[in-house]
């Protein structure tokens, strides 16, 4: 049996992303080497014990996590052994809130980007919460300006998702689309030879954050969070955020509710609401 070559069938089978497909096989490759026999006689402990060796290279959470999802796919899916779970302490990944922008701050990343393309480009997966790589698959068919909606085809977890048009944003979309002379099946923000990569839009974001001189952990995946969390700043609840940013689980948005301002969502200390002190002090 080729157990990659079965392994990489069935995640096709299952629409794992390329990406996903990619991670798993190397590190089911990396378990292989490590393992002195046979993949099919692996165990529950020689898997635990595995990752304890990973522990020891310092790897993060995140990492193993991976490693252990890998290799359970590999053993359940693909070989058929019986179900098994190993809670391991240290494979549990931080809880860490993500970097948020201020308002102002995405203001100056659009005044710091002078490419009309580029430009429009940001504000867009600003203004719809959109990840960079569902930003440069768009075409001019997802988009349904005058309802001022549009369609993410094919997302995260391979779900279609609707996500919103800003009014501001809509014109000057359909200024490009005329000035472009771009058709239905176009790409909305075309490459050389296809769609802008993500990688140049990750260089090109992070060049804007540079001279827009803000000093802190950003990436581009930080204007998706600032969305968010500028929508529970603005008094949207958390079902309404779930349904545009595509979570699974309200548990997941909920983060976002933890990193709005407070005085932004009109939420007072119950100090403010005590009778007055009849002492002086």
């Amino acid at each position: 049996m080729d157990l990659i070559y079965e392994m990489k069938k069935e995640m096709f089978r299952r629409k794992y992303s390329a990406r996903t497909i990619k991670a798993y096989v190397f590190c089911v490759q990396k378990f292989i080497k490590w393992f002195p026999n046979e993949f099919k006689r692996a165990t529950k402990d020689d898997v635990k014990r595995y990752l304890q060796h990973l522990c020891e290279k310092d790897m993060s959470a995140s990492t193993l996590n991976l490693y252990l999802q890998s290799i359970k796919f590999a053993l359940e899916e693909v070989i058929g052994k019986p179900k098994f779970w190993v809670n391991l302490p240290y494979s549990k990944v931080e809880k860490a809130l993500p970097e948020v922008l201020s308002k102002e701050e995405v203001v100056r990343i659009f005044s710091a980007i002078h490419n009309k393309k580029h430009w429009l480009l940001v504000k867009l997966m600003y203004s719809a919460g959109l990840r960079v790589s569902e930003t440069v698959h768009l075409k001019v068919k997802d988009l349904e300006l005058r309802r001022n909606f549009g369609w993410v085809r094919k997302g995260k977890g391979n779900k279609d998702r609707l996500f919103i048009i800003a009014r501001k944003l809509n014109p000057e979309l359909k200024e490009w689309i005329d000035m472009e002379n771009l058709k239905l099946n176009s790409w909305l923000f075309s490459g050389r030879n296809s769609h802008l990569t993500a990688r140049s839009v990750q260089e090109m974001i992070k060049k804007a954050i540079k001279t827009a001189n803000i000093q802190r952990n950003i990436h581009p995946h930080t204007l998706r969070h600032s969305f968010a969390t500028h929508l529970i700043e603005n008094g949207y609840s958390v079902a309404d955020v779930q349904l545009l940013m595509g979570h699974n689980s309200p548990n997941t948005t909920m983060m976002y509710v933890h990193m709005a301002s407070p005085r932004m969502i009109n939420v007072e200390s119950p100090y403010d609401e005590l009778p007055p002190e009849n002492r002086k002090v």
